[in-house]
């Protein structure tokens, strides 16, 4: 039974420290933004459907070119 002591001090101190890195993370603003993610789930998928598209414009626009790495082997 004399362990007990140590373990709700040390419990304690644990439980303080999670409690002053949620303050920091509070004042630093972490948590200012809560709407945001929720939205960004909405607009996702017209960003999905766009980066196709400049993705052939970009290729379109540039030559081919080959590149060989060390062995040889063409990427």
């Amino acid at each position: 039974m004399g362990v007990m002591p140590l373990i709700i001090l040390v419990s304690l101190v644990v439980a303080g420290g999670f409690v002053i890195a949620f303050v920091v993370a509070a004042r630093g603003g972490q948590y200012d933004d809560t709407q945001t993610p929720a939205m960004r789930m909405l607009f996702d998928d017209e960003q999905r459907r766009s980066r196709p598209q400049q993705a052939e414009q970009a290729t379109s626009e540039k030559p081919t070119t080959i590149h060989h790495n060390l062995h040889g082997r063409v990427r």
